[in-house]
């Protein structure tokens, strides 16, 4: 009885549901204010994304004549389930509700989640301009994809190098040998996967300029042209929240986290690190540079990305 209450705490408070909705929020006010701020903006408050989800919360749900009903209504919850199924694997201050000796592989399934919500809901909602946003949030996915792949590797083999079988994928070994040998960013050989990480985090958000399935001035919001009221709300919802895990993730992987053992201090280093990589991986990109076209992501991420990620793997599996 008392694992079971254990484990509703970490789904609905920590690190699950409310601990992800607040940090997501936080992290998403934090990016529009500095996005103003970089414009010559005042910019709306820290809690304005909070204010727009009880704003949609009481707005009336309206679901096409040619749409699935089912899948429309239902798509949104899968992504955002998935999202705070990811915040139980991730170490969060030193802390980490679910782990096992391949977690980070679990991750990387339950990363597509969103996207795939996403894709369901467009199609779901027989838009044509939703549509459209479902081709370029597949071809998005099939970018980045195998860069992060890559990244995972070479990180696995980095971690795993003196172990029996030459490989890590547990995220708590990458905690712990970042512990023993510092964040992984500060290790030359895994160098370029950390700059490739630094891409694929905006893409893996639909952050600019990589926002291609949306793209407002193109498609008219793309996949959620046809969405309204809370079935929006939690859309908007799960993207706050995937900011949040997004860079907690980075975090994980490549600034060490937080392990001093000092609870106020971890929480403190792991919210700043947080905050760091949203600034530069999602908001100065938003500030200053334009959308990309669709083609032009995927060939990004498929040469220069890639490439990027294969050289840590080169680098750490032949130990240079």
């Amino acid at each position: 009885m008392t694992s079971v209450l254990m484990m509703l705490f970490h789904v609905l408070v920590f690190p699950g549901l409310l601990f992800c909705v607040v940090a997501g929020i936080l992290l998403a006010g934090i990016d529009r204010k500095l996005v103003a701020r970089m414009q010559r903006r005042v910019g709306p408050p820290i809690l304005q994304p909070l204010y727009d989800f009880f704003k949609l919360l009481g707005k009336e749900t309206i679901v096409p004549r040619t749409a699935n009903k089912t899948m429309f209504l239902f798509a949104p919850v899968v992504g955002f389930v998935g999202l705070i199924v990811i915040s139980l694997f991730i170490p969060i201050f030193g802390f980490q509700a679910v782990g096992g000796i391949a977690d980070i592989v679990v991750v990387l399934y339950l990363l597509t989640l969103p996207a795939v919500a996403l894709m369901m809901g467009g199609s779901a909602s027989g838009s044509p301009y939703a549509g459209v946003g479902m081709s370029r949030e597949m071809v998005s996915v099939l970018a980045y994809e195998l860069p992060l792949i890559l990244i995972i590797l070479a990180l696995g083999r980095k971690v795993g190098m003196g172990s029996e079988i030459g490989i890590s994928f547990s995220l708590t070994a990458i905690a712990e040998y970042q512990a023993a040998n510092g964040p992984m960013i500060f290790q030359w050989s895994m160098i370029p996967a950390a700059i490739a990480m630094m891409f694929v985090v905006p893409c893996e958000v639909g952050s600019h300029p990589f926002d291609v399935a949306e793209a407002e001035t193109e498609i008219c919001e793309g996949i959620l042209v046809e969405y309204s009221g809370a079935p929006l709300a939690v859309y908007k919802m799960s993207h706050y929240v995937k900011m949040f895990i997004i860079s907690a993730l980075f975090s994980a992987l490549f600034l060490g986290g937080a392990s001093t053992g000092i609870l106020a201090v971890d929480a403190l280093i792991f919210f700043v690190e947080c905050v760091i990589v949203t600034i530069v991986t999602m908001t100065i990109p938003h500030a200053v540079t334009a959308r990309l076209k669709v083609e032009q992501v995927f060939k990004f991420f498929w040469t220069f990305v890639t490439a990027l990620a294969a050289l840590s793997l080169i680098l750490v599996w032949f130990g240079l």
